[in-house]
C-alpha cells in the first residue's frame, strides 16, 4: 500500500456531498474529518490533503500555521502542500490492543483566527501477526479406557490481528488415532478440541506425537504450530465436570488486594484417586495471572493486585479442572471491572498566549485547553471554572474543549500580570478536581500621559541672580514602561517675547531643571509665566502641560534718586528763598526722592547731615519736609546750606544726598547779591574719595623716593670718602659741609610771626628765614625731619636759583582764584573778579604753612590737619571744594629751611618780566546764569 492507500470517509446518513462543499459543512455540523489508513504505513506516507479538506489554500497552510496535535503525535502536516503525513510507526496492535475499532483522535489547529478542527484517523489492520501458542508443547495423558469420540480441549492460539487477519482455523498433523474439531466460544473465539478416533492401546503405543497448526485468514495466511505429546495412561473414564461452563462476575475497581472474586466448582463421577482433581488457569495472559490468583485445590479466585478500570475493563480467563487420570474439563470466567471515580480530571493546554496587549478587546482568545477524565459515565463528565482574579472567563468550544477569553478591560499599570487558576471538576461521588495555574503578562501600550507632581508651579527668584543657575525643577512621571514612560521637558509657551525667551530661561530636557539664562532685574521684569510640556517617547507620544510662574523678588540694588532739589544745567545747586519773617514750623521746602526698588527697600527716610545752623531747621524723617524751628534773628546768617541724606530701608541701606541752598530774603532782588558774591562750594562728599586716593598715592611715592635716596647716599658715603662733604648743589656748597644743630625733636627749623588785626579780612601769616643752617647729611639720614623730606623732593632747577633768591619773592600773579575759589575769609570780600591770589598776606602765609605742615605729616606717615589724603588739610580750613586741583605750583612761595632761596614757578619771574594780568577761574551760580 502506498500513499494512494489513504482513503477519506465521512460518518453520516449516506448523503453524498460534493467535494468542494465538504469544508463548508465541517464547522457547521461539528463532525470530524475522517481518514482511513492501514497500519505499518511507511513514514512520510500521505494520509490525505488536510488543507484542502479544511478549505484552506496552499498559502494559508504556512500563513495560518496549520498543525495537528495529539497526546502522542503519529502524524504531521506538510507546510508546503498541507498534506497529512505519517510521522511515526503505526502498530494497530500496540495502539489499540484488542479493540475491534482502532481510531486516532487528532486536533487540527489554525491561527489568525485561532480555530480547531477534529480529525479521526482509522487504523485498518493488516496481516502482520502470525498466530502464536503460549507453550511450545502440550502434554496430554489419556487413559486407554476412553472410548472413541471423547474430546480434549487444547490450548488456543492467539492472533493480535482482527477481522479476516485473525485466527481462522486449526490443522492437526496426520495420524490414525486422533482428529481435530474447531469450536467457537461464547465470545466468538475459536478453540481446538482433540477427538479420539479409535481406542488407545497403551501396550502397543504408550506415547503419541502430534503437530497442531493454527492458521489466520490473511492472504497469504500466517500460521503457528505447537507439539502435542500424548501419554496413554491407565483407564480413568470420567473427567471432572464444572457446575457451569461460563462464570460471570462484576467487581469494583477499588477492591483491595486479597478480595475473593468467585469460586469455581467441578465434580468427577470417578472414585478414589481418579476422582481427585486440581484447578489451573488455561491460556490466561500474564497480566491476568498477575492480577488474579487461583487456588488449585479449592478453585477460589482472589485478587492479587489492585484493579484499574482505565487499564482493563474486562478479564476473560479459562480455568481447567483435571483429575488424576488426566481427564479435564474447562470453563470460562468473565470478570467485569466496575468503574469508580478514582481519577481526577486532567487539563491539557493546547495553546497559550502569555503576552497580551493591555488594549486587547473583550472576547480575545487567550488560551485553548481541553479536559480528560479516564473514568467513564458521570465520573468522566467535567466542568471547568476560573479563579475570579482577573477580567477573564471560560467559554466552551466543543466536546471537552474550552477557550479562555478576556471579559473586560486590561490595565498594565494597575495589574501587570495575572496568575490564573483553572479548575476542572468531575461529577463523581465524591467529585474529584484538578487545577492548573499559569501567568499572563500584560504588555504595555502608551495609554498614560505624563503627570506633573504639582498642578501649577510658583517660583520666587531674587533679582541679580547668577546667570546659568538653577531656579527650580519640575517633575513628571509616567506609569508606562520603557520608551512609553521616558519623559522629556520643553518650554512651549510664555508671556515673554518668543525671540527673547531663550535668553531668559531654559529647561533641561531630561531632568526638568529650569535654569536662568540671565540675571533678572525686578525693576524691569517683575514676573513672567512659562508653559512647560512633559512628553513621553511612545508612539504616538502623549504630553501634559503645566504652568510655571516666576516671581522676581526685589533686592536693594537701587539707591534713592533725588527728584527735588534738582541741579542746574551746569551741575550747580539751585537755591530757595525763605521769608525773613518766617515763623516756626514754616514749610521751607521739601526734598522729593524716589527709589526704583519695591517694598521695604523703597521705604525712604530723610536725615540732615550738615547744616550752617543745625538749630534753625528741622527735616521730616519720612516726608522730607524742611521746616523752620525758630524765627530768624539778626545774628543768623542770611545764607544757609543744608546737606540732606536720603536712605532706603534695605539691608544694607543705600543712600543719596541732596544739597539745599537757602537764602533768607523777602524778594528775589534782595537775594541776588548773596547768590553772586557767595558761590557755593561743591559737595565735599563727591570729591573726598578721589582726592584721598590721590594724596595717599602721592605720599607713598614720596616716601619711597626718600628711602631710596637715603640708601643711595649712604652707599656713596662709604664708597667715596671725598664725596662725603657734598650731596648736591641743592643741599650744600662746594666749599664743604656745614653741620647744623641736631634737631632731635623732629620739628621744622624755622620761625614765623603771625599778626592779627581787628579786620579779619586781611590776616597775615609770613614765613621767616631759618635761624639755623641746613642740617648735615647724617642728620638727614638719622632724623625724620619734614624739612629734609621737603628738600629731597624739590626738582633740580632749584639749585640754579639758590644763589639769586636770597629773599622771599613777592606772590606770583599767576596764582589767581575766582571769587568762588578764594579760601577763607578772603574769599568773602568783594574785590576784583580776576582775584590775584593770594590777595591777603595773611592768607598767603597761612596757606604756605599748611602746605609745609602737610608735607611734614606725609613724611611722618600721619596727618593732623584733618583734611585727609588728597586735600593736604586744606578742606578742613577752606571747605570741601578747596582741593589740590585749585592750587598752582606752590614752590614759588615755599621757604627752604636753612636757605635764603624762595622757589618760584612764574614764567615772568624767571624771565625778568612783569607777570601778566590774572585770568583766574570764575564760576557763577546757576541762578545768576539763568538771570
Amino acid at each position: 500500500m502506498g500513499e494512494s492507500c489513504a482513503q477519506r470517509r465521512r460518518a453520516g446518513r449516506g448523503q453524498v456531498l460534493f467535494p468542494w462543499l465538504l469544508p463548508l459543512f465541517y464547522s457547521a455540523l461539528g463532525e470530524p474529518i475522517r481518514y482511513s489508513i492501514p497500519e505499518e504505513l511507511a513514514k512520510g506516507s500521505v494520509v490525505g490533503n488536510l488543507a484542502k479538506d479544511l478549505g484552506l489554500s496552499v498559502l494559508d497552510v504556512s500563513a495560518r500555521k496549520l498543525r495537528v496535535s495529539a497526546e502522542k503525535l503519529h502524524f504531521n502536516v506538510d507546510a508546503q502542500s498541507g498534506d497529512l503525513l505519517v510521522k511515526d510507526r503505526i502498530d494497530r496492535e500496540q495502539i489499540c490492543k484488542e479493540r475491534r475499532r482502532c481510531e486516532l483522535q487528532l486536533e487540527a489547529v489554525v491561527e489568525n483566527p485561532l480555530n480547531i478542527f477534529h480529525v479521526v484517523v482509522m487504523i485498518e489492520d493488516i496481516n502482520d501477526q502470525a498466530p502464536q501458542f503460549l507453550k511450545d508443547e502440550i502434554i496430554l495423558e489419556i487413559s486407554e479406557s476412553i472410548s472413541p469420540g471423547m474430546g480434549t480441549i487444547l490450548e488456543s492460539a492467539k492472533d493480535p490481528d482482527i477481522g479476516m487477519n485473525s485466527l481462522s482455523k486449526y490443522q492437526l498433523g496426520p495420524n490414525e488415532y486422533f482428529s481435530l474439531v474447531v469450536k467457537d466460544n461464547p465470545d466468538g473465539d475459536k478453540y481446538p478440541e482433540l477427538l479420539l478416533q479409535k481406542t488407545l492401546d497403551r501396550e502397543t503405543q504408550s506415547t503419541h506425537h502430534l503437530v497442531l497448526t493454527a492458521l489466520d485468514g490473511g492472504n497469504p495466511p500466517l500460521s503457528g504450530t505447537i507439539q502435542i505429546r500424548i501419554i496413554v495412561v491407565d483407564a480413568n473414564d470420567n473427567p471432572p465436570v464444572f457446575s457451569q461452563d461460563v462464570y460471570r462476575v462484576s467487581l469494583r475497581e477499588d477492591v483491595p488486594p486479597g478480595t475473593s472474586v468467585l469460586r469455581v466448582m467441578a465434580t468427577d463421577r470417578d472414585e478414589g484417586i481418579n476422582a481427585e482433581f486440581t484447578y489451573s488457569f488455561l491460556g490466561v495472559a500474564d497480566k491476568a495471572q498477575r492480577v488474579f490468583y487461583l487456588d488449585s485445590s479449592t478453585g477460589n479466585i482472589i485478587t492479587h493486585q489492585p484493579l484499574d478500570f482505565e487499564e482493563v475493563e474486562r478479564y476473560t480467563m479459562n480455568v481447567e479442572v483435571k483429575d488424576r487420570g488426566s481427564l479435564s474439563t474447562q470453563c470460562k470466567i468473565i470478570i467485569e471491572v466496575l468503574d469508580e471515580n478514582d481519577n481526577s480530571p486532567e487539563i491539557i493546554i493546547t495553546s497559550l498566549s502569555d503576552q497580551i496587549l493591555e488594549n486587547s478587546p473583550r472576547g480575545m482568545v487567550v488560551a485553548l485547553f481541553k479536559t480528560r477524565d479516564r473514568d467513564s459515565g458521570e465520573n468522566a463528565e467535567v466542568t471547568c471554572s476560573l479563579s475570579r482574579n482577573g477580567p477573564f472567563k471560560i467559554r466552551s468550544s466543543s466536546n471537552n474543549y474550552y477557550k479562555l477569553v478576556t471579559d473586560g478591560a486590561l490595565d498594565r499599570e494597575h495589574t501587570p500580570a495575572y496568575n490564573l487558576t483553572i479548575t476542572a471538576t468531575d461529577k463523581g461521588k465524591p467529585p474529584l478536581s484538578s487545577d492548573i495555574t499559569f501567568t499572563l503578562h500584560i504588555t504595555d501600550v502608551n495609554d498614560n500621559a505624563p503627570i506633573f507632581q504639582k498642578s501649577t508651579y510658583l517660583v520666587h527668584v531674587p533679582e541679580n541672580n547668577q546667570p546659568g543657575a538653577s531656579i527650580t525643577q519640575v517633575g513628571a512621571w509616567d506609569p508606562d514602561l520603557g520608551p512609553n514612560g521616558q519623559v522629556s521637558y520643553s518650554i512651549i509657551a510664555s508671556d515673554l517675547e518668543p525671540k527673547t525667551l531663550s535668553s531668559y530661561v531654559s529647561v533641561n530636557v531630561q531632568s526638568g531643571v529650569v535654569f536662568a539664562q540671565r540675571s533678572f532685574d525686578h525693576e524691569q521684569l517683575r514676573a513672567f509665566e512659562l508653559t512647560i510640556q512633559a512628553r513621553d517617547q511612545g508612539l504616538p507620544a502623549l504630553s501634559t502641560n503645566v504652568s510655571l510662574r516666576v516671581l522676581v523678588e526685589d533686592r536693594n540694588d537701587n539707591a534713592p534718586r533725588v527728584l527735588y532739589p534738582a541741579l542746574g544745567p551746569d551741575g550747580s545747586a539751585l537755591f530757595d528763598t525763605v521769608p525773613r519773617a518766617a515763623q516756626p514750623d514754616y514749610l521751607v521746602t521739601k526734598v522729593v526722592a524716589v527709589d526704583a526698588d519695591a517694598g521695604h527697600n523703597a521705604w525712604l527716610s530723610y536725615h540732615l547731615l550738615q547744616a550752617t545752623d543745625p538749630g534753625l531747621f528741622s527735616l521730616g524723617l519720612r516726608t522730607g519736609e524742611v521746616r523752620t524751628v525758630r524765627p530768624l534773628n539778626d545774628k543768623d546768617a542770611s545764607r544757609h546750606r543744608l546737606l540732606v541724606a536720603v536712605r532706603d530701608g534695605g539691608q544694607p541701606p543705600l543712600s543719596a544726598t541732596a544739597t539745599l541752598l537757602l537764602i533768607f530774603a523777602d524778594s528775589l532782588q534782595e537775594a541776588l547779591p548773596d547768590i553772586a558774591d557767595h558761590p557755593i562750594p561743591s559737595d565735599p562728599q563727591a570729591e573726598l574719595q578721589f582726592y584721598l586716593v590721590v594724596a595717599l598715592a602721592l605720599i607713598s611715592v614720596l616716601f619711597f623716593l626718600a628711602v631710596i635716596l637715603a640708601i643711595s647716599l649712604r652707599l656713596r658715603q662709604y664708597s667715596n670718602p671725598v664725596a662725603r662733604g657734598c650731596f648736591g648743589s641743592v643741599f650744600c656748597s662746594k666749599s664743604g659741609p656745614v653741620l647744623p644743630p641736631n634737631y632731635s625733636d623732629g620739628t621744622l627749623p624755622y620761625a614765623c610771626n603771625m599778626r592779627g588785626h581787628g579786620d579779619q579780612t586781611n590776616p597775615e601769616f609770613n614765613f621767616l628765614t631759618s635761624v639755623n643752617n641746613f642740617p648735615a647729611v647724617q642728620d638727614i639720614l638719622n632724623k625724620d625731619s619734614s624739612s629734609v623730606l621737603l628738600a629731597s623732593i624739590l626738582p633740580p632747577g632749584v639749585e640754579a636759583e639758590k644763589n639769586t633768591l636770597d629773599q622771599q619773592a613777592p606772590p606770583n600773579t599767576d596764582w589767581r582764584f575766582s571769587q568762588a575759589q578764594r579760601p577763607g575769609t578772603s574769599g568773602s570780600q568783594n574785590g576784583d573778579e580776576t582775584g590775584t591770589w593770594p590777595n591777603n598776606q595773611f592768607d598767603t602765609e597761612m596757606l604756605q604753612a599748611m602746605i609745609l605742615a602737610s608735607a611734614s605729616e606725609a613724611a611722618d606717615g600721619s596727618s593732623t590737619l584733618g583734611g585727609g589724603a588728597g586735600t593736604m588739610g586744606l578742606s578742613a580750613r577752606y571747605g570741601p571744594q578747596f582741593t589740590l586741583q585749585h592750587v598752582p605750583d606752590y614752590r614759588q612761595n615755599v621757604y627752604i629751611p636753612g636757605s635764603n632761596a624762595t622757589l618760584t614757578n612764574a614764567p615772568g619771574k624767571r624771565d625778568g618780566k612783569t607777570p601778566a594780568g590774572g585770568n583766574g577761574n570764575k564760576k557763577k551760580s546757576g541762578k545768576k546764569e539763568k538771570k
